[in-house]
């Protein structure tokens, strides 16, 4: 007989860690597959910054988004996980106030003096901004620490989970193949890294042009940001789209046109009409879906997992 308390994750980026983790926590065998290690996964390039962007149902989103905003705010007092809070300022008219502003921190109207030049309205919140390539180490470092496994396989098919009790799906983009879900669909978008220069405040601007403009300040670096191109899947970068994009975020903070370049990277970000979280059984497994999370898949990862571990928990 399967040992009912026999856990496959499968994914190994933020959605999956952390769902493992939550499980493990619930006194769970976890075993996770990840097809790709940390630093190749979508979550390592994502700015990763608390932010519901391309998500949807929007009122489950807000609430998956609320209970996450509140465990990277406790992380952020621990210097080891790589979560900063950070004040924000959302450029746009007030009267486009998004449905999350109700369980944002801090959400008000920003002051006048705070807008760059030409900006007449804007809105200002706290963030958590996420270090990927220091959080997601710790993450992992977090379900190794609980007797989690984590190990590098590639599925094929969901019969593949058949010998556990119980399955996760956190695969992400390659749910299109895996599930086979053809309502997946990439979403490419590049970023450009430079050096910090002493810049500790988040810039958003989706109402200037067709693309979002976003300038993240982590501790010895900055991602500038970005794109946002459905159904694109080609991971070059584009030398002009990294020139139009610093120039977007030098005009939100001047002084970006003297930072050095870094790297710059392009991510594919997996999205979907709706995020899928929910349980079907496959024979005698129950897999619970855990994808399509656009690209807020590290502002919904703690929210998304918990909604998991009930799941997993009313059927136990």
């Amino acid at each position: 007989m399967t040992d009912a308390t026999r856990v496959l994750v499968v994914g190994g980026g933020v959605a999956g860690l952390t769902c493992a983790l939550e499980l493990l926590d619930a006194g769970y065998n976890v075993q996770v597959a990840a097809r790709e290690l940390l630093g190749e996964t979508t979550s390592a390039i994502a700015a990763a910054f608390w932010y519901p962007y391309r998500a949807y149902p929007e009122d489950q989103v807000n609430g998956w988004a609320h209970a996450s905003l509140r465990r990277f705010m406790g992380l952020a007092d621990d210097p080891h996980t790589g979560v900063l809070r950070r004040e924000t300022i959302e450029l746009g008219p007030i009267a486009s106030r998004p449905g999350w502003a109700c369980v944002a921190e801090q959400f008000h109207p920003a002051r006048a003096e705070d807008l760059p030049p030409g900006f007449t309205e804007g809105f200002a919140f706290t963030t958590a901004v996420v270090e990927t390539g220091v959080y997601l180490p710790w993450l992992q470092a977090q379900v190794e620490a609980r007797g989690g496994q984590v190990v590098r396989r590639t599925l094929t098919s969901l019969d593949e989970v058949k010998d556990h009790a119980i399955a996760i799906n956190c695969s992400g983009l390659g749910a299109r193949t895996l599930v086979p879900d053809p309502a997946v669909h990439p979403i490419r978008g590049q970023i450009v890294r430079v050096e910090n220069l002493g810049f500790s405040r988040v810039w958003i601007d989706e109402h200037s042009g067709p693309d979002i403009t976003y300038v993240v300040p982590r501790s010895v670096d900055v991602v500038l940001g970005g794109t946002s191109e459905p159904h694109e899947d080609d991971r070059t970068p584009v030398a002009e789209r990294s020139r139009r994009i610093l120039e977007r975020c030098a005009r939100l903070e001047p002084r970006l046109a003297e930072a050095r370049v870094l790297s710059v990277a392009v991510g594919l970000r997996p999205g979907r009409a709706a995020v899928r979280l929910e349980a079907e059984r496959l024979g005698d497994t129950l897999v619970v879906h855990n994808y399509g999370h656009g690209g807020a898949g590290v502002t919904l990862s703690w929210g998304c997992a918990a909604a998991v571990r009930e799941i997993v928990e009313a059927r136990r």
